[in-house]
């Protein structure tokens, strides 16, 4: 099993790079949020994952290790394959997907390619254990230079990168910004007002 590639990129397509390593051109497919770090002619560290089918062995490999894990767990669940995760990959950061299924948001999992309601759903049930509970005990402290108004800033962009348009955004963030300490409890205040309804 290679468990990650330190090379050069030397080519770089929509879903894939060529990373050279001493001489040996390895063909590995990417999400986009990795596409977006790496760059032609940089030494880059991927961490990779080789699946093995029938007719053909395929490297899949990842910036960070947080998408590398994250990686693994979906395909952990059954009927999601490496294609699926790399698309959930592509769609959604790490921390907002686990905050997703944390927070039990259908409505955020079903807008991901390839999952509709009863995946989700399954995908709720199998990994609310594995990746925790997000609560206020343990969110991360905000810096104290962070005024509440970078906090609502950034609670709508990181809303709008789940997924949800400006115009609902606004009235929620809106009520319950004043009262966010840090932009991961304003997000989990406004996801929770999206499931009610």
């Amino acid at each position: 099993m290679i468990g990650y590639l330190r090379g050069t990129i030397t080519h770089l397509f929509a879903d894939h790079c060529f990373i050279d390593v001493q001489g040996v051109g390895y063909r590995v497919f990417i999400p986009g949020a990795t596409r977006q770090k790496l760059s032609i002619g940089k030494v880059s560290l991927l961490f990779t994952h080789m699946h093995v089918r029938e007719d053909a062995m395929l490297l899949y490999g990842f910036y960070s290790e947080d998408e590398y894990d994250l990686f693994l767990t979906l395909t952990s669940i059954n009927g999601i394959g490496p294609k699926v995760a790399m698309g959930i990959l592509s769609a959604i950061d790490p921390k907002q997907f686990c905050l997703a299924i944390s927070t039990k948001n259908i409505g955020v999992l079903t807008k991901l390619p390839g999952i509709g309601k009863k995946t989700a759903e399954r995908m709720i049930l199998e990994l609310k254990d594995k990746i925790g509970l997000l609560t206020d005990e343990n969110v991360p402290e905000v810096d104290v230079s962070v005024t509440s108004g970078d906090i609502v800033d950034e609670g709508i962009q990181a809303l709008i990168a789940l997924g949800y348009n400006q115009n609902e955004i606004l009235p929620i963030v809106k009520r319950i910004g004043k009262n966010a300490q840090s932009v991961e409890i304003l997000i989990k205040l406004a996801l929770r007002e999206f499931s009610r309804g």
